[in-house]
């Protein structure tokens, strides 16, 4: 997937290199934890393999493709239909119904309102959330809100799924339940999901764990499971 990925910041004695000749391959079927120290470059790297910020050496890979080859709209296309985020705080909006919420990606992608809602409605109802739907997000519990973010980044059916921090806001026992969820449920075997996670308690998830220190790969483990 990643190819001798570089990015720094400024120029001179101000230059600051975030990500130092980084190679990492991912493959579908798999969940790949990433972790390490804050400011070790996980953000500019997951930025920089899910067409957000552009490398300045190196190469992303997917299915064959260099995104960074891609031309602006068909890389907006990429970010909009075959990556899908879920952010620590969730990025619900407040004045929207849950259904609602999980509907923007297709509503984004100019897909019609009734249809849009239908199918937030069915995905979910496949993170148990069927009852929710028409509730505001400040009725629903953490855990709840969570699997709320999830419908809605899987909504477009991407083929990869980053969760950054997914269990940063949740109690061990939610957290454990989130991530074992998202891997009997979410995870298929045309689907790669990556998760940035501090939390050792969930490794026994993960069928990879890859370290990253100061901008580099330092370490790969097995998950434990």
């Amino acid at each position: 997937m990643a190819h001798d990925l570089t990015k720094w910041f400024g120029e001179g004695e101000t230059k600051t290199t975030a990500v130092n000749h980084v190679e990492m391959s991912a493959y579908f079927g798999e969940m790949l934890f990433l972790v390490g120290p804050s400011g070790s470059g996980k953000t500019t790297f997951l930025s920089m393999i899910s067409g957000i910020l552009r490398p300045n050496t190196g190469t992303v890979t997917v299915k064959g493709a260099d995104i960074w080859k891609l031309d602006k709209d068909h890389l907006a296309d990429f970010r909009l239909k075959t990556v899908g985020f879920v952010f620590q705080d969730y990025h619900l909006f407040p004045r929207l119904t849950t259904a609602e919420n999980v509907a923007i990606p297709l509503i984004l992608q100019h897909h019609p309102w009734d249809e849009s809602i239908a199918k937030a409605r069915t995905y979910l109802e496949i993170v148990g959330l069927k009852k929710r739907a028409d509730l505001m997000p400040v009725k629903l519990s953490g855990g709840e809100q969570q699997r709320v973010a999830i419908a809605r980044a899987i909504i477009s059916e991407p083929e990869l799924l980053i969760l950054d921090e997914p269990t940063a806001s949740l109690d061990g026992d939610t957290g454990r339940m989130i991530i074992a969820f998202v891997k009997e449920k979410i995870l298929t075997a045309n689907r790669c999901i990556l998760i940035v996670t501090h939390d050792a308690r969930i490794n026994e998830y993960a069928d990879r764990i890859i370290h990253m220190e100061d901008g580099r790969i330092t370490g790969l483990d097995k998950g434990t499971e």
